[in-house]
Protein backbone atom coordinates (compact mmCIF):
# COMPACT_ATOMS: atom_id res chain seq x y z
CA UNK A 1 0.00 0.00 0.00
CA UNK A 2 2.14 3.01 -1.12
CA UNK A 3 0.25 5.59 0.83
CA UNK A 4 1.00 4.07 4.49
CA UNK A 5 4.83 4.71 3.68
CA UNK A 6 4.97 7.73 1.14
CA UNK A 7 2.04 10.12 2.59
CA UNK A 8 3.81 13.50 3.46
CA UNK A 9 4.64 16.89 2.86
CA UNK A 10 5.08 18.29 -0.01
CA UNK A 11 7.82 20.52 -0.02
CA UNK A 12 6.75 23.09 -2.54
CA UNK A 13 3.57 23.74 -1.19
CA UNK A 14 3.39 22.89 2.12
CA UNK A 15 0.36 20.90 2.05
CA UNK A 16 -0.75 17.41 3.28
CA UNK A 17 0.24 14.62 0.40
CA UNK A 18 -1.87 12.35 1.83
CA UNK A 19 -4.87 12.66 -0.30
CA UNK A 20 -8.86 12.51 0.44
CA UNK A 21 -8.40 9.46 -2.01
CA UNK A 22 -5.96 7.90 -0.53
CA UNK A 23 -7.85 8.24 3.05
CA UNK A 24 -10.81 6.21 1.16
CA UNK A 25 -8.39 3.96 0.65
CA UNK A 26 -7.23 3.25 3.46
CA UNK A 27 -10.36 2.95 5.06
CA UNK A 28 -11.86 0.86 2.42
CA UNK A 29 -8.45 -1.87 2.94
CA UNK A 30 -9.37 -5.32 4.37
CA UNK A 31 -5.77 -6.37 5.06
CA UNK A 32 -5.34 -3.80 7.76
CA UNK A 33 -7.91 -4.10 11.22
CA UNK A 34 -9.81 -0.74 12.31
CA UNK A 35 -7.56 -0.19 15.65
CA UNK A 36 -4.40 -0.26 13.32
CA UNK A 37 -5.78 2.36 10.70
CA UNK A 38 -6.74 4.55 13.21
CA UNK A 39 -2.99 4.03 15.20
CA UNK A 40 -1.80 4.89 11.94
CA UNK A 41 -4.13 8.14 11.18
CA UNK A 42 -3.11 8.96 14.80
CA UNK A 43 0.53 8.95 13.98
CA UNK A 44 0.35 10.33 10.54
CA UNK A 45 -1.28 13.55 12.77
CA UNK A 46 1.94 13.85 15.21
CA UNK A 47 4.17 13.13 12.33
CA UNK A 48 2.02 15.95 10.32
CA UNK A 49 1.91 13.87 7.50
CA UNK A 50 -1.67 14.90 7.50
CA UNK A 51 -3.39 18.03 8.71
CA UNK A 52 -6.32 18.27 11.33
CA UNK A 53 -8.05 20.36 8.58
CA UNK A 54 -8.01 17.57 5.92
CA UNK A 55 -9.16 14.73 8.18
CA UNK A 56 -11.98 16.36 9.58
CA UNK A 57 -12.64 17.64 5.81
CA UNK A 58 -12.78 14.03 5.24
CA UNK A 59 -14.33 12.80 8.37
CA UNK A 60 -17.48 15.37 7.92
CA UNK A 61 -18.12 13.53 4.26
CA UNK A 62 -18.10 9.85 5.90
CA UNK A 63 -20.47 7.49 7.55
CA UNK A 64 -20.61 7.79 11.35
CA UNK A 65 -18.01 4.46 11.58
CA UNK A 66 -15.20 6.55 9.18
CA UNK A 67 -16.17 9.63 11.43
CA UNK A 68 -15.78 7.93 14.50
CA UNK A 69 -12.02 6.28 13.60
CA UNK A 70 -11.07 10.00 12.61
CA UNK A 71 -11.80 11.31 15.63
CA UNK A 72 -10.26 8.63 17.49
CA UNK A 73 -7.28 9.10 15.12
CA UNK A 74 -7.64 12.79 16.85
CA UNK A 75 -7.98 11.10 20.36
CA UNK A 76 -4.90 8.86 19.72
CA UNK A 77 -2.67 11.89 18.61
CA UNK A 78 -4.45 14.22 21.29
CA UNK A 79 -3.12 11.66 23.99
CA UNK A 80 0.10 12.03 23.37
CA UNK A 81 0.42 15.74 21.93
CA UNK A 82 -2.46 17.88 23.02
CA UNK A 83 -0.79 20.92 21.52
CA UNK A 84 -1.23 19.62 18.11
CA UNK A 85 -4.66 20.49 18.30
CA UNK A 86 -6.25 23.57 16.74
CA UNK A 87 -9.21 25.42 17.17
CA UNK A 88 -11.11 23.86 14.35
CA UNK A 89 -10.45 20.41 15.96
CA UNK A 90 -11.64 22.17 18.92
CA UNK A 91 -14.61 23.61 17.19
CA UNK A 92 -15.13 20.27 15.22
CA UNK A 93 -14.93 17.83 18.64
CA UNK A 94 -17.84 19.92 20.47
CA UNK A 95 -19.87 19.75 17.73
CA UNK A 96 -19.64 16.11 17.39
CA UNK A 97 -21.27 15.90 20.83
CA UNK A 98 -24.56 16.20 19.79
CA UNK A 99 -23.83 13.35 17.13
CA UNK A 100 -26.56 10.32 17.02
CA UNK A 101 -23.59 7.51 16.57
CA UNK A 102 -22.64 6.95 20.33
CA UNK A 103 -19.12 6.21 19.24
CA UNK A 104 -18.93 9.88 17.46
CA UNK A 105 -20.03 11.39 20.89
CA UNK A 106 -17.65 9.41 23.19
CA UNK A 107 -14.52 9.64 21.01
CA UNK A 108 -15.29 13.64 21.22
CA UNK A 109 -15.47 13.62 24.22
CA UNK A 110 -12.08 11.87 24.92
CA UNK A 111 -10.57 14.86 22.50
CA UNK A 112 -12.16 17.16 24.51
CA UNK A 113 -10.55 15.89 27.84
CA UNK A 114 -7.33 15.75 26.09
CA UNK A 115 -7.37 19.11 24.64
CA UNK A 116 -9.20 20.91 26.97
CA UNK A 117 -6.71 22.92 28.79
CA UNK A 118 -5.76 24.42 25.75
CA UNK A 119 -9.21 26.11 25.10
CA UNK A 120 -9.99 28.04 28.29
CA UNK A 121 -11.90 30.53 27.06
CA UNK A 122 -14.36 28.24 24.95
CA UNK A 123 -15.58 26.29 27.34
CA UNK A 124 -18.79 27.01 27.53
CA UNK A 125 -19.99 24.70 24.38
CA UNK A 126 -18.12 21.61 25.34
CA UNK A 127 -19.30 21.57 29.17
CA UNK A 128 -23.05 22.04 27.31
CA UNK A 129 -23.17 19.16 25.99
CA UNK A 130 -21.01 17.15 27.50
CA UNK A 131 -23.67 17.31 30.55
CA UNK A 132 -26.81 16.64 27.99
CA UNK A 133 -24.09 13.28 26.81
CA UNK A 134 -23.52 12.69 30.99
CA UNK A 135 -26.91 11.63 31.53
CA UNK A 136 -27.19 9.71 28.26
CA UNK A 137 -28.74 5.83 28.26
CA UNK A 138 -25.29 4.04 27.04
CA UNK A 139 -22.29 3.71 29.54
CA UNK A 140 -19.41 4.39 27.21
CA UNK A 141 -20.85 7.86 26.31
CA UNK A 142 -20.99 8.94 30.06
CA UNK A 143 -17.79 7.22 30.89
CA UNK A 144 -16.33 9.80 27.89
CA UNK A 145 -18.16 12.31 29.22
CA UNK A 146 -17.48 11.46 32.85
CA UNK A 147 -13.26 11.59 31.89
CA UNK A 148 -13.80 15.42 29.44
CA UNK A 149 -16.14 17.05 32.30
CA UNK A 150 -14.12 15.76 35.11
CA UNK A 151 -10.23 17.22 33.18
CA UNK A 152 -12.66 20.48 32.73
CA UNK A 153 -13.30 20.38 36.44
CA UNK A 154 -9.65 20.10 37.46
CA UNK A 155 -8.77 23.16 35.50
CA UNK A 156 -10.18 24.65 38.37
CA UNK A 157 -11.82 27.95 36.02
CA UNK A 158 -14.89 29.86 36.55
CA UNK A 159 -16.74 27.48 35.38
CA UNK A 160 -16.05 25.25 38.54
CA UNK A 161 -18.75 27.19 40.70
CA UNK A 162 -21.80 25.53 38.77
CA UNK A 163 -19.81 22.80 37.12
CA UNK A 164 -18.84 21.18 40.58
CA UNK A 165 -22.77 21.15 42.05
CA UNK A 166 -23.56 19.86 38.70
CA UNK A 167 -21.37 16.65 38.53
CA UNK A 168 -21.69 15.83 42.19
CA UNK A 169 -25.26 15.91 41.12
CA UNK A 170 -25.05 13.75 38.40
CA UNK A 171 -22.43 11.49 40.36
CA UNK A 172 -25.23 10.76 43.01
CA UNK A 173 -27.40 9.52 40.90
CA UNK A 174 -25.19 7.41 38.21
CA UNK A 175 -25.56 3.50 38.91
CA UNK A 176 -22.27 2.50 36.56
CA UNK A 177 -18.79 2.28 39.46
CA UNK A 178 -16.29 3.01 36.45
CA UNK A 179 -18.50 6.18 35.74
CA UNK A 180 -19.22 7.09 39.08
CA UNK A 181 -14.97 6.79 40.04
CA UNK A 182 -14.28 9.22 36.96
CA UNK A 183 -16.70 11.57 38.66
CA UNK A 184 -15.39 11.09 41.82
CA UNK A 185 -11.65 11.25 41.47
CA UNK A 186 -12.37 14.55 39.75
CA UNK A 187 -14.32 16.22 42.34
CA UNK A 188 -11.45 15.34 45.16
CA UNK A 189 -9.02 16.77 42.76
CA UNK A 190 -11.24 20.05 42.00
CA UNK A 191 -12.08 20.65 45.85
CA UNK A 192 -8.28 20.24 46.98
Amino acid sequence: MGFVTSPGIDNCTGKSTLTEMKLEELFSDKALKQKAKTALLGKLLLDKKISFDGLISFAEKSKDAQKASCIEAIEYATKQDPKIANEKCWKYVCQKLTEEAPRVKWESAKVIGNIAHLFLAKLNIAITNLLTNAEYNGTVVRWASAYALGEILKLKTKHNRDLLPALEAICNREQDKGVKKKYLEAIKKAKK
